[in-house]
């Protein structure tokens, strides 16, 4: 009989994020944002309120969300209707997609996720009593390729996670690798779930590669509104992936989440029709995280941390001055000693036990004095 693994009872997020909820502080731990939803949509929940919209709404989603999402998308990816599922947040799509691929596969297969891993990717797994497989990034977000093909050979590979641009390290992957990922996963039959939450939320100039032209049938693709919008609290996000196993998706969503919630679909159809998909919003959201990272970057850097190289998302992972305290030890002192709350690579990583997690989500002032915390506990 195989042996289960043991889930977390908590996760270091929820702990550093209560630390401060509780005692007061700065919270760069959890993955919140700490800019203001768009006050138009605000506008529009509160009349939305007083609409007829407060029954079921169709359990794929509202029709306007629907197109709006696959009109999103148009061009070379060319989503249809029947291929989108409207869930409660990304995390709930990923559930669903793990509860198919444990139906459809039954006990003896795997899953790969890329070292450090976000915790969804580390505990989901455990809920089934699945293997994850680790495979490391290297700190320029380099993948050992030869590495990767050797699990695939040996493990019954049949799902591989990638999130890009990447959450704890914000890896933006490329064409060419989706690509290559997408030949390997028709030579050795898996799939791929494809986490896009912060796609909207990249550095530079370029956009990240959407890989949903490559093949449908091999992708599992799931996105957001939370961090777009700077809602994560609404828990609306949608799932992409092939017609036919949609249907199967589709099926055992409606007996466990059964739909997001109506007027909240409503309310951010609205908003989306009315700022052409929120574009001017997620720009200036996207620029205030460019100006952050780079600036957080430099000034850790200067105190003699070691910063990954990152293309997007809300987060810096970086490795510690010193070994006199491992990550956890530091996030417990910096709390305690400056109000500041992290989390430590350990959360995400074996291997991470002198790293940690910034969230750099903030307004420059807030990241800056937090910044300054930190310098002052060093």
């Amino acid at each position: 009989m195989a042996q289960k693994k043991t889930i977390a009872s908590e996760s270091w997020i929820s702990k550093m994020s209560n630390m401060v909820k509780s005692g007061g502080g700065i919270n760069l731990a959890q993955g919140i944002p700490g800019f203001d939803t768009p006050e138009q949509l605000l506008h529009i929940l509160r009349d939305m309120s007083l609409e007829p919209v407060h029954q079921y709404p169709p359990g794929n989603g509202q029709d306007k969300l629907l197109k709006q999402i696959c009109n999103s998308y148009s061009g070379d990816h060319n989503v249809s209707t029947d291929e989108v599922l409207v869930v409660q947040g990304a995390t709930e799509g990923v559930s669903l997609v793990f509860t198919y691929m444990n139906n459809r596969f039954g006990n003896e297969w795997s899953s790969i996720a890329f070292d450090p891993v976000y915790e969804t990717y580390n505990e989901l797994p455990k809920i089934f009593n699945k293997p994850l497989i680790k495979i490391p990034f290297h700190q320029d977000g380099v993948i050992d390729r030869d590495f990767f093909e050797k699990k695939l050979e040996t493990e019954n590979v049949k799902m591989v996670f990638v999130n890009s641009p990447g959450n704890p390290f914000g890896k933006v992957w490329n064409e060419e690798e989706f690509e290559w990922i997408f030949g390997l996963a028709e030579k050795f039959d898996f799939y791929i779930l494809m986490d896009a939450v912060y796609k909207d939320l990249y550095y530079g100039d370029e956009p990240p590669f959407i890989p949903l032209s490559i093949n449908r049938k091999r992708i599992f693709y799931v996105d957001s509104y939370s961090k777009m919008l700077s809602i994560t609290g609404w828990r609306v996000g949608y799932l992409i992936t092939d017609a036919g196993i949609m249907k199967n998706i589709r099926a055992i969503h409606d007996y466990t989440g059964l739909c997001a919630p109506s007027i909240l679909q409503y309310s951010i159809s609205e908003y989306l029709a009315n700022s052409d998909y929120a574009k001017e919003y997620t720009s200036s959201i996207r620029m205030k995280l460019n100006a952050n990272y780079y600036y957080a970057k430099l000034l850790l850097e200067g105190f003699g941390f070691s910063v990954a190289k990152a293309g997007g998302g809300y987060f810096i992972w970086c490795e510690l001055p010193n070994k006199e305290l491992t990550g956890a030890e530091f996030a417990i002192e910096l709390y305690e000693k400056q109000k500041v709350g992290v989390v430590p690579g350990i959360h995400f990583s074996e291997d991470a036990t002198y790293w940690i997690r910034i969230n750099i989500a903030r307004e420059k002032k807030e990241l800056a004095e937090a910044l300054n915390r930190i310098q002052k506990f060093l």
